[in-house]
């Protein structure tokens, strides 16, 4: 009986603490947390190259070594097992690593003004060769897909930590009350290995993870009203929601409270947004065209005109999974086929960008979670997981245009100069966005995080 007297008490005495104490913590939280619907922000350490960011993830790690690492001794040594000293102390994810060499399954071409190769299964990233950098020495740790695409997009393998969407909206906030300042597109044949933690908050508020939006019909599901449901209906609805809502956040002061406010007017915002958004029949049809999309059929090349219509309404950071690139076998085919799918609308987002004045101060990247081995596995037509090196390519922002930038050994193994490891390139991405990573913080459980964790370094050489 005691007990629970002492109990009722410390919870009066904290509500009073929190909402009378001085002009009330609540008060203050709610005050803060709902101006202009987001907390208060960092501001950005440096003037910014890039104010938005358009991150294509080719989720099942699409092979550098058909594709951007053109390597002829590869193709010299197919059928040949590896040096055994390539392989001391090297872990594959299914295969055995002395397994045989598998040489380029297609041909590269010499593109642009300085003659980058390109594999031929991208002639139209080749006809903009020359606006965008490519990294043919990145590296990462993990082997397997979820942790890979987890440490690439958190900066951690382990689930729970801030997406680079996330961080960056926290950082930036968002240019549009219209619209979330993080979305999320999926294409492919299923969404990425690493679920919705690629696109979560983690402990930053809930208000800064990503929103999924389907390509085609209702963005959101539920977005619309249910039959018998009208606007004054909804709205009264609404307003007495959030003032219970408000109510709560000035006795506990918690920020989730704010963050859920905020949401419910960001639905109700996004009722009339969205719809106009996915209308893709407003585009000319020369626009469509050059991104190969047809208004009404999902596709990555849809997802990729939506991208740029979203970033034109002041949306920080997009984000489009095309999961398709996992070949263990079928590499032949598949490369085909998922390159047929992605490389006219990966190609028409940088020239589309470009002729509206939007490259400039828009980051666009692309890659996968890591590589795929020299060495073959199933038959003679798929390759492994490979974490030691791989390409990406970037474009916008503040890169430099028509670099390529690193190289990796004979057989495109390891890694030969420029090494850049996935904590380099998000502090890279940071400092393009006006950060130093170092000291965009959050702190959590007793200590400040940050996306590159305690690792990272700024790749200078990309920067314009």
């Amino acid at each position: 009986m005691l007990s629970n007297l002492f109990a009722q008490q410390q919870l009066r005495n904290r509500r009073w603490f929190l909402r009378d104490c001085s002009v009330g913590l609540g008060a203050i939280a709610l005050n803060g947390l709902l101006a202009d619907g987001a907390e208060p922000l960092p501001k950005p350490h440096h003037a910014p190259k890039a104010k938005r960011v358009i991150y294509l993830f080719m989720g099942g790690a699409p092979s550098h070594l058909e594709l951007f690492d053109n390597k002829p001794q590869l193709a010299k040594f197919n059928g040949t097992l590896p040096p055994p000293e390539l392989l001391k102390n090297y872990r594959a994810a299914f295969i055995n690593p002395n397994s045989k060499l598998l040489g380029p399954k297609f041909a590269f071409k010499k593109v642009g003004k300085n003659g980058t190769e390109l594999g031929v299964l991208l002639p139209h990233l080749g006809e903009v060769v020359d606006d965008i950098a490519i990294v043919k020495s990145m590296t990462t740790d993990a082997f397997n897909h979820a942790p890979a695409q987890i440490m690439t997009l958190t900066g951690n393998q382990q689930f729970g930590r801030p997406s680079i969407g996330s961080w960056v909206t926290y950082g930036l906030g968002s240019e549009s009350k219209e619209l979330p300042g993080f979305v999320v597109f999926s294409s492919g044949s299923k969404g990425p290995s690493g679920g919705n933690s690629c696109w979560g908050s983690g402990f930053l508020p809930s208000s800064h993870a990503g929103t999924l939006f389907r390509s085609a019909g209702d963005p959101v599901l539920f977005l619309g009203n249910p039959a018998g449901v009208d606007a004054e209906m909804q709205k009264d609805s609404l307003d007495a929601i959030k003032a219970l809502n408000e109510k709560r956040l000035g006795v506990v002061g918690d920020p989730e409270i704010a963050a859920r406010i905020s949401a419910y007017e960001m639905a109700g915002r996004m009722q009339t947004s969205a719809p106009e958004l996915m209308d893709l029949s407003k585009e000319s049809k020369k626009t469509l065209d050059m991104y190969g999309a047809k208004p009404g059929e999902p596709s990555f090349a849809s997802n990729c005109v939506l991208a740029r219509r979203l970033i034109e309404r002041g949306v920080r950071f997009v984000q489009l999974f095309h999961e398709a690139w996992d070949h263990h076998g079928g590499l032949t085919n598949g490369l085909k086929a998922e390159c047929g799918k992605t490389d006219r609308a990966s190609a028409a987002l940088v020239r589309d960008l470009k002729q509206r004045g939007l490259l400039d101060d828009t980051l666009v990247i692309w890659g996968g979670e890591f590589g795929r081995t020299p060495m073959v596995q199933g038959g003679d037509d798929g390759r492994d997981h490979h974490p030691n090196c791989y390409s990406i390519w970037m474009a916008g922002g503040g890169v430099k245009p028509g670099l390529v930038l690193g190289s990796s050994d004979e057989l495109g193994f390891n890694t030969a100069e420029n090494k850049v490891h996935v904590h380099d390139l998000n502090a890279t991405i940071l400092r393009l966005l006006g950060f130093d990573h170092t000291k965009l913080t959050f702190r959590s459980q007793g200590r400040d995080f940050r996306l590159t964790d305690v690792h990272g370094h700024v790749v200078e050489k990309l920067l314009a």
